[in-house]
Protein backbone atom coordinates (compact mmCIF):
# COMPACT_ATOMS: atom_id res chain seq x y z
CA UNK A 1 0.00 0.00 0.00
CA UNK A 2 1.20 3.51 -0.75
CA UNK A 3 2.18 5.88 2.04
CA UNK A 4 1.70 9.03 -0.06
CA UNK A 5 -1.44 10.31 -1.79
CA UNK A 6 -3.42 9.37 -3.70
CA UNK A 7 -3.78 6.32 -1.49
CA UNK A 8 -4.78 2.85 -2.73
CA UNK A 9 -7.96 3.26 -0.70
CA UNK A 10 -9.13 6.85 -1.02
CA UNK A 11 -12.28 8.97 -0.95
CA UNK A 12 -13.53 11.92 -2.97
CA UNK A 13 -14.39 14.12 -0.02
CA UNK A 14 -17.98 14.69 1.08
CA UNK A 15 -19.98 12.65 3.60
CA UNK A 16 -23.62 12.58 4.66
CA UNK A 17 -24.32 15.33 7.18
CA UNK A 18 -25.22 13.95 10.62
CA UNK A 19 -28.59 14.85 12.11
CA UNK A 20 -26.96 17.02 14.80
CA UNK A 21 -25.30 19.18 12.16
CA UNK A 22 -28.47 19.50 10.07
CA UNK A 23 -30.33 20.63 13.17
CA UNK A 24 -27.60 23.17 14.01
CA UNK A 25 -27.78 24.58 10.49
CA UNK A 26 -31.55 24.93 10.70
CA UNK A 27 -31.29 26.70 14.05
CA UNK A 28 -28.57 28.99 12.70
CA UNK A 29 -30.69 29.88 9.65
CA UNK A 30 -33.63 30.65 11.96
CA UNK A 31 -31.50 32.89 14.18
CA UNK A 32 -31.66 30.54 17.16
CA UNK A 33 -27.95 29.65 17.07
CA UNK A 34 -25.11 32.14 16.68
CA UNK A 35 -22.01 31.72 14.51
CA UNK A 36 -19.94 30.39 17.40
CA UNK A 37 -22.59 27.80 18.17
CA UNK A 38 -22.66 26.62 14.57
CA UNK A 39 -18.86 26.35 14.49
CA UNK A 40 -18.94 24.28 17.67
CA UNK A 41 -21.48 21.91 16.10
CA UNK A 42 -19.35 21.64 12.97
CA UNK A 43 -16.20 21.00 15.01
CA UNK A 44 -17.90 18.21 16.94
CA UNK A 45 -19.27 16.57 13.81
CA UNK A 46 -15.89 16.73 12.07
CA UNK A 47 -14.09 15.29 15.10
CA UNK A 48 -16.42 12.30 14.98
CA UNK A 49 -16.03 11.99 11.21
CA UNK A 50 -12.22 11.84 11.17
CA UNK A 51 -12.28 9.17 13.87
CA UNK A 52 -14.69 7.10 11.77
CA UNK A 53 -12.54 7.55 8.67
CA UNK A 54 -9.57 6.11 10.56
CA UNK A 55 -11.66 3.27 11.97
CA UNK A 56 -12.77 2.41 8.41
CA UNK A 57 -9.16 1.89 7.37
CA UNK A 58 -8.34 5.14 5.55
CA UNK A 59 -4.89 6.74 5.70
CA UNK A 60 -6.36 10.13 4.85
CA UNK A 61 -9.22 12.17 6.23
CA UNK A 62 -11.47 14.92 4.92
CA UNK A 63 -13.81 17.18 6.85
CA UNK A 64 -16.72 15.76 4.87
CA UNK A 65 -17.36 19.27 3.50
CA UNK A 66 -19.46 19.69 6.64
CA UNK A 67 -18.97 23.46 6.69
CA UNK A 68 -20.35 23.84 3.15
CA UNK A 69 -23.76 23.90 1.54
CA UNK A 70 -22.49 23.26 -2.02
CA UNK A 71 -19.33 21.53 -3.23
CA UNK A 72 -18.47 24.49 -5.48
CA UNK A 73 -20.53 27.64 -4.90
CA UNK A 74 -19.31 28.13 -1.32
CA UNK A 75 -15.70 28.38 -2.50
CA UNK A 76 -16.50 30.55 -5.52
CA UNK A 77 -18.63 32.93 -3.49
CA UNK A 78 -15.72 33.84 -1.22
CA UNK A 79 -13.41 34.78 -4.10
CA UNK A 80 -13.09 38.51 -4.53
CA UNK A 81 -15.07 39.57 -7.59
CA UNK A 82 -17.34 36.51 -7.64
CA UNK A 83 -20.88 36.48 -6.28
CA UNK A 84 -23.42 33.68 -5.90
CA UNK A 85 -26.72 34.97 -7.28
CA UNK A 86 -30.25 33.67 -7.61
CA UNK A 87 -31.28 32.57 -11.11
CA UNK A 88 -34.64 31.69 -12.60
CA UNK A 89 -33.55 28.04 -12.77
CA UNK A 90 -31.36 25.53 -11.01
CA UNK A 91 -28.96 22.99 -12.47
CA UNK A 92 -31.04 20.30 -14.14
CA UNK A 93 -30.40 16.72 -13.02
CA UNK A 94 -32.42 13.64 -13.95
CA UNK A 95 -35.89 14.53 -12.67
CA UNK A 96 -34.79 17.20 -10.19
CA UNK A 97 -33.23 20.66 -10.11
CA UNK A 98 -30.90 22.19 -7.57
CA UNK A 99 -31.71 25.47 -5.86
CA UNK A 100 -31.66 28.31 -8.44
CA UNK A 101 -28.14 29.56 -7.85
CA UNK A 102 -25.31 30.57 -10.16
CA UNK A 103 -22.03 32.48 -10.34
CA UNK A 104 -21.61 36.07 -11.37
CA UNK A 105 -18.35 37.91 -11.93
CA UNK A 106 -18.80 41.43 -10.56
CA UNK A 107 -15.21 42.60 -10.30
CA UNK A 108 -11.56 41.53 -10.58
CA UNK A 109 -11.20 37.88 -9.52
CA UNK A 110 -8.80 37.45 -6.61
CA UNK A 111 -8.04 34.87 -3.92
CA UNK A 112 -7.69 36.63 -0.59
CA UNK A 113 -5.92 35.20 2.46
CA UNK A 114 -9.15 35.81 4.40
CA UNK A 115 -10.94 33.12 2.38
CA UNK A 116 -12.67 30.99 5.03
CA UNK A 117 -11.65 27.71 3.39
CA UNK A 118 -8.11 28.29 4.65
CA UNK A 119 -9.42 28.19 8.22
CA UNK A 120 -11.54 25.16 7.34
CA UNK A 121 -8.37 23.36 6.26
CA UNK A 122 -6.43 24.53 9.32
CA UNK A 123 -9.17 23.18 11.58
CA UNK A 124 -9.06 19.80 9.84
CA UNK A 125 -5.27 19.65 10.12
CA UNK A 126 -5.40 20.52 13.82
CA UNK A 127 -8.09 17.92 14.48
CA UNK A 128 -5.99 15.21 12.83
CA UNK A 129 -2.83 16.28 14.66
CA UNK A 130 -4.70 15.79 17.95
CA UNK A 131 -6.25 12.45 17.02
CA UNK A 132 -5.51 10.01 14.20
CA UNK A 133 -2.51 11.60 12.52
CA UNK A 134 -4.00 10.83 9.10
CA UNK A 135 -3.11 12.91 6.05
CA UNK A 136 -5.58 15.78 5.63
CA UNK A 137 -7.19 15.95 2.20
CA UNK A 138 -8.99 19.09 1.10
CA UNK A 139 -11.10 19.68 -2.00
CA UNK A 140 -11.98 22.86 -3.87
CA UNK A 141 -13.75 23.29 -7.22
CA UNK A 142 -11.63 23.61 -10.34
CA UNK A 143 -11.36 26.96 -12.14
CA UNK A 144 -12.79 25.29 -15.25
CA UNK A 145 -16.06 24.74 -13.36
CA UNK A 146 -16.44 28.48 -12.82
CA UNK A 147 -15.84 29.09 -16.51
CA UNK A 148 -18.20 26.32 -17.60
CA UNK A 149 -21.06 27.41 -15.30
CA UNK A 150 -21.06 31.11 -16.19
CA UNK A 151 -24.42 32.17 -17.64
CA UNK A 152 -24.76 34.79 -20.40
CA UNK A 153 -24.65 38.33 -19.06
CA UNK A 154 -23.06 37.30 -15.76
CA UNK A 155 -19.72 39.02 -16.29
CA UNK A 156 -19.79 42.71 -15.40
CA UNK A 157 -18.64 44.78 -18.37
CA UNK A 158 -16.95 47.15 -15.92
CA UNK A 159 -14.69 44.28 -14.82
CA UNK A 160 -13.93 42.24 -17.94
CA UNK A 161 -14.50 42.40 -21.66
CA UNK A 162 -16.05 38.97 -22.03
CA UNK A 163 -15.33 35.41 -20.97
CA UNK A 164 -11.78 35.12 -22.31
CA UNK A 165 -10.74 38.21 -20.39
CA UNK A 166 -11.25 36.54 -16.98
CA UNK A 167 -8.65 33.82 -17.61
CA UNK A 168 -5.53 35.70 -16.46
CA UNK A 169 -7.03 36.68 -13.12
CA UNK A 170 -8.71 33.30 -12.64
CA UNK A 171 -5.40 31.50 -13.14
CA UNK A 172 -3.59 33.82 -10.76
CA UNK A 173 -6.33 33.47 -8.14
CA UNK A 174 -5.90 29.71 -8.18
CA UNK A 175 -2.11 29.91 -8.09
CA UNK A 176 -2.48 32.14 -5.04
CA UNK A 177 -4.95 29.68 -3.53
CA UNK A 178 -2.62 26.70 -3.95
CA UNK A 179 0.23 28.71 -2.41
CA UNK A 180 -1.93 29.76 0.53
CA UNK A 181 -3.10 26.21 1.24
CA UNK A 182 0.48 24.99 1.00
CA UNK A 183 1.64 27.65 3.47
CA UNK A 184 -1.16 26.49 5.79
CA UNK A 185 0.31 22.98 5.69
CA UNK A 186 -1.71 21.34 2.92
CA UNK A 187 0.10 18.63 1.00
CA UNK A 188 -2.93 16.91 -0.57
CA UNK A 189 -5.42 19.01 -2.53
CA UNK A 190 -8.10 18.02 -5.02
CA UNK A 191 -9.72 20.18 -7.70
CA UNK A 192 -13.23 18.83 -8.25
CA UNK A 193 -14.26 19.15 -11.89
CA UNK A 194 -17.54 18.29 -13.60
CA UNK A 195 -16.58 20.18 -16.75
CA UNK A 196 -14.41 17.41 -18.22
CA UNK A 197 -17.26 14.91 -17.98
CA UNK A 198 -19.68 17.34 -19.62
CA UNK A 199 -17.25 17.75 -22.52
CA UNK A 200 -17.92 14.05 -23.21
CA UNK A 201 -21.66 14.69 -23.66
CA UNK A 202 -23.14 16.12 -26.88
CA UNK A 203 -26.16 17.31 -24.91
CA UNK A 204 -24.06 19.22 -22.37
CA UNK A 205 -21.85 20.69 -25.11
CA UNK A 206 -24.99 22.04 -26.77
CA UNK A 207 -26.07 23.64 -23.48
CA UNK A 208 -22.59 25.14 -23.10
CA UNK A 209 -22.86 26.75 -26.53
CA UNK A 210 -26.19 28.24 -25.45
CA UNK A 211 -24.32 29.83 -22.53
CA UNK A 212 -21.94 31.48 -24.99
CA UNK A 213 -19.05 29.04 -24.65
CA UNK A 214 -16.98 28.28 -27.75
CA UNK A 215 -16.67 24.49 -27.48
CA UNK A 216 -14.28 24.08 -30.42
CA UNK A 217 -10.95 23.06 -28.90
CA UNK A 218 -12.30 23.53 -25.39
CA UNK A 219 -10.43 20.51 -23.94
CA UNK A 220 -7.12 22.01 -25.03
CA UNK A 221 -8.21 25.40 -23.66
CA UNK A 222 -9.06 23.91 -20.28
CA UNK A 223 -5.83 21.90 -20.21
CA UNK A 224 -3.92 25.13 -20.77
CA UNK A 225 -5.72 26.90 -17.94
CA UNK A 226 -5.08 24.06 -15.51
CA UNK A 227 -1.43 23.66 -16.42
CA UNK A 228 -0.88 27.36 -15.83
CA UNK A 229 -2.44 26.94 -12.38
CA UNK A 230 -0.27 23.90 -11.62
CA UNK A 231 2.97 25.33 -13.01
CA UNK A 232 5.55 25.85 -10.32
CA UNK A 233 3.64 24.16 -7.52
CA UNK A 234 5.91 22.65 -4.85
CA UNK A 235 7.06 19.10 -5.58
CA UNK A 236 5.65 17.85 -2.28
CA UNK A 237 2.18 19.25 -2.95
CA UNK A 238 -0.01 16.52 -4.45
CA UNK A 239 -2.84 17.94 -6.55
CA UNK A 240 -5.45 15.60 -7.96
CA UNK A 241 -8.76 16.09 -9.71
CA UNK A 242 -12.13 14.38 -9.50
CA UNK A 243 -14.27 14.09 -12.63
CA UNK A 244 -17.99 13.59 -12.13
CA UNK A 245 -21.13 13.48 -14.28
CA UNK A 246 -23.26 15.09 -11.60
CA UNK A 247 -24.17 14.06 -8.06
CA UNK A 248 -27.26 15.54 -6.41
CA UNK A 249 -29.69 13.53 -4.29
CA UNK A 250 -28.43 10.37 -6.00
CA UNK A 251 -29.19 11.69 -9.49
CA UNK A 252 -26.89 12.62 -12.36
CA UNK A 253 -26.63 14.95 -15.35
CA UNK A 254 -24.62 13.52 -18.22
CA UNK A 255 -23.45 10.37 -19.96
CA UNK A 256 -20.45 9.63 -22.13
CA UNK A 257 -17.09 7.88 -21.86
CA UNK A 258 -13.80 9.73 -21.39
CA UNK A 259 -12.51 9.14 -24.91
CA UNK A 260 -13.13 12.70 -26.25
CA UNK A 261 -10.99 14.28 -23.51
CA UNK A 262 -8.72 11.46 -22.30
CA UNK A 263 -5.52 12.52 -24.02
CA UNK A 264 -5.79 16.14 -22.86
CA UNK A 265 -6.90 15.22 -19.34
CA UNK A 266 -4.64 12.26 -18.57
CA UNK A 267 -1.54 13.07 -20.59
CA UNK A 268 -1.45 16.84 -21.08
CA UNK A 269 -2.78 18.17 -17.77
CA UNK A 270 -0.13 17.80 -15.10
CA UNK A 271 -2.22 16.53 -12.25
CA UNK A 272 -0.70 13.96 -9.91
CA UNK A 273 -3.86 11.87 -9.87
CA UNK A 274 -7.31 11.47 -11.34
CA UNK A 275 -10.41 10.31 -9.49
CA UNK A 276 -12.52 8.96 -12.35
CA UNK A 277 -16.14 7.94 -12.00
CA UNK A 278 -16.57 4.35 -13.20
CA UNK A 279 -19.61 3.03 -11.33
CA UNK A 280 -21.98 2.78 -14.31
CA UNK A 281 -22.12 2.31 -18.07
CA UNK A 282 -22.54 6.08 -18.40
CA UNK A 283 -18.77 6.43 -17.85
CA UNK A 284 -17.84 4.11 -20.73
CA UNK A 285 -15.01 1.60 -20.70
CA UNK A 286 -11.43 1.64 -19.48
CA UNK A 287 -9.90 2.11 -22.95
CA UNK A 288 -9.22 5.85 -22.41
CA UNK A 289 -6.77 4.89 -19.63
CA UNK A 290 -4.28 4.05 -22.39
CA UNK A 291 -3.46 7.79 -22.46
CA UNK A 292 -2.16 7.70 -18.88
CA UNK A 293 1.61 8.20 -19.21
CA UNK A 294 3.80 5.64 -17.48
CA UNK A 295 5.31 7.13 -14.37
CA UNK A 296 4.05 8.74 -11.18
CA UNK A 297 0.48 9.67 -12.16
CA UNK A 298 -2.33 7.66 -10.56
CA UNK A 299 -5.88 6.95 -11.69
CA UNK A 300 -8.22 6.28 -8.78
CA UNK A 301 -11.01 4.09 -10.08
CA UNK A 302 -14.41 5.19 -8.77
CA UNK A 303 -15.99 1.73 -8.92
CA UNK A 304 -18.10 1.91 -5.75
CA UNK A 305 -21.23 4.02 -6.22
CA UNK A 306 -22.36 6.62 -3.71
CA UNK A 307 -25.78 6.91 -5.33
CA UNK A 308 -27.34 3.81 -3.74
CA UNK A 309 -26.86 1.89 -0.53
CA UNK A 310 -26.50 -1.52 -2.16
CA UNK A 311 -23.05 -2.86 -1.38
CA UNK A 312 -20.99 -4.04 -4.32
CA UNK A 313 -19.63 -7.57 -4.51
CA UNK A 314 -15.89 -7.31 -3.78
CA UNK A 315 -15.12 -9.93 -6.42
CA UNK A 316 -16.88 -7.81 -9.04
CA UNK A 317 -14.79 -4.79 -8.07
CA UNK A 318 -11.57 -6.81 -8.20
CA UNK A 319 -12.53 -8.11 -11.63
CA UNK A 320 -13.07 -4.58 -12.90
CA UNK A 321 -9.71 -3.45 -11.50
CA UNK A 322 -8.14 -6.35 -13.38
CA UNK A 323 -9.92 -5.23 -16.56
CA UNK A 324 -8.48 -1.74 -16.15
CA UNK A 325 -4.94 -3.15 -16.03
CA UNK A 326 -5.25 -3.95 -19.73
CA UNK A 327 -4.81 -0.20 -20.29
CA UNK A 328 -2.89 1.08 -17.25
CA UNK A 329 -0.47 -0.70 -14.89
CA UNK A 330 -1.81 -1.86 -11.54
CA UNK A 331 0.81 0.17 -9.68
CA UNK A 332 -0.72 3.35 -11.18
CA UNK A 333 -4.25 2.50 -10.09
CA UNK A 334 -6.17 2.91 -6.84
CA UNK A 335 -9.77 2.60 -5.61
CA UNK A 336 -12.40 4.97 -4.24
CA UNK A 337 -16.13 5.62 -4.25
CA UNK A 338 -17.27 7.15 -7.51
CA UNK A 339 -18.10 10.53 -5.93
CA UNK A 340 -18.80 12.09 -2.59
CA UNK A 341 -21.82 11.05 -0.56
CA UNK A 342 -23.15 14.60 -0.27
CA UNK A 343 -21.99 17.00 -2.96
CA UNK A 344 -24.59 19.34 -1.49
CA UNK A 345 -25.86 19.42 2.05
CA UNK A 346 -29.00 17.50 1.06
CA UNK A 347 -26.95 14.33 0.54
CA UNK A 348 -27.58 11.18 -1.45
CA UNK A 349 -30.33 8.65 -0.74
CA UNK A 350 -28.52 6.05 1.35
CA UNK A 351 -28.15 5.56 5.06
CA UNK A 352 -25.21 6.40 7.28
CA UNK A 353 -24.57 2.70 7.88
CA UNK A 354 -24.61 2.01 4.13
CA UNK A 355 -22.16 4.86 3.56
CA UNK A 356 -19.66 3.45 6.04
CA UNK A 357 -20.06 -0.10 4.76
CA UNK A 358 -18.92 1.17 1.37
CA UNK A 359 -15.91 2.97 2.83
CA UNK A 360 -14.84 -0.13 4.73
CA UNK A 361 -15.29 -2.21 1.58
CA UNK A 362 -13.05 0.14 -0.41
CA UNK A 363 -10.32 -0.20 2.23
CA UNK A 364 -10.63 -3.98 2.40
CA UNK A 365 -10.61 -4.48 -1.38
CA UNK A 366 -7.62 -2.16 -1.77
CA UNK A 367 -5.72 -4.12 0.88
CA UNK A 368 -6.47 -7.37 -0.95
CA UNK A 369 -5.43 -6.02 -4.36
CA UNK A 370 -2.37 -3.94 -3.47
CA UNK A 371 -1.48 -4.94 0.08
Amino acid sequence: MTTTPPFRADVVGSFLRPASLKQARRRHADGELDDAGLRAAEDAAIADLVAREADAGLALATDGEFRRSWWHFDFFGFLDGVDIVELDHGIQFQGVQTKPRGVEVSGPIRFDARHPFLQHFASLKEALARTTGATPKFSIPSPTVLDFRLEPGHIAESAYDGRDAIVEDLVQAYRDALAAFYDAGARYLQLDDTAWAYLCSDAELAKARERGIDTDGIAARYAGILNRVLAGKPDDLVVTTHVCRGNFRSTWISSGGYEPVAEQLLDVVQYDGYFLEYDSDRAGGFEPLRFLPRGDKTVVLGLVTTKTGQLENPDDIKRRIDEATAYAPLEQLALSPQCGFASTEEGNTLSDDEQWAKIRSVAEIAADVWG
